[in-house]
């Protein structure tokens, strides 16, 4: 069933509910929608519904009715993802599969090794086509709480936040890392559920780094003796992260 955003709405079992400009024209005129189908909708904020096309107008205005709401979602680990951003079409693809295996918060990193550089202008940018990333992938997959992708920052920045949850791991390719799993069962059997997951460019964090993280509280966590890819780490440390934390 076609899925439609409506950023916020308050959706109310038998209300109905307007839907305008581009999630109207592709459901009308992609998706080829006519007055009697039914339609899910979500808001963003947690909530679905589907309801029946009860009218539309110049293709770019729908109205659904007979709204019904749609159980909640049972709830996940809550991720946050901090990774330093990679070269070409690599980020694009991580905070898709990443929206995909629930991640809720990711925050784009420039760190020392870091190769791509981004200016003001240059961020805003890629922040809008990001989020185009999260509500396309949102819209697939049936995730009805928008994660949020943050504006880029320094590592160092990063590692001051005092608004992040306390289990926080950084995947490392040092001789003392513990093994990932380690670290997930001992959070697991305390009972936590939020984590944040710190995943470094392609050059790696540089020894300095590595050690302002562990000063930060960031447990350094091994993936295994192979080496990984950038995106292949984040898929590994999250899915590992869900298995061990959800609920």
């Amino acid at each position: 069933m076609h899925r439609c955003y409506a950023p916020g709405a308050a959706l109310q079992s038998g209300g109905s509910l307007e839907i305008s400009g581009d999630e109207a024209k592709h459901a009308l005129k992609v998706m080829r929608l006519r007055v009697g189908e039914e339609c899910e909708v979500f808001n963003g904020c947690g909530q679905a519904a589907v309801g029946r096309i009860a009218a539309a107008s110049g293709g770019s205005l729908l109205t659904l009715a007979e709204l019904r709401l749609l159980p909640p979602m049972p709830p996940v680990a809550g991720i946050t993802l901090a990774l330093a951003v990679p070269k070409g079409s690599n980020m694009d693809l991580i905070i898709q599969k990443a929206v995909e295996m629930g991640v809720q918060r990711i925050v784009p990193l420039i760190s020392e090794r870091t190769i791509v550089r981004l200016d003001a202008r240059d961020a805003a940018a890629k922040v809008t086509k990001w989020n185009r990333t999260v509500l396309e992938a949102c819209k697939q997959c049936g995730v009805n709480s928008l994660p949020v992708v943050e504006s880029p920052q320094s590592y160092a920045a990063f590692l001051q936040r005092t608004d992040l949850p306390e289990l926080k791991i950084q995947c490392a390719i040092v001789p003392h890392a513990r093994p990932l799993r380690e670290l997930l069962e001992t959070a697991r059997a305390a009972g936590r559920q939020d984590c944040v997951l710190l995943i470094g460019p392609e050059g790696d964090f540089s020894p300095a780094e590595y050690a302002a993280g562990e000063a930060a509280g960031y447990l350094p966590a091994s993936l295994g003796p192979i080496i990984l890819r950038v995106e292949t780490a984040v898929f590994l440390a999250v899915a590992s992260a869900r298995y061990a934390l959800d609920a």
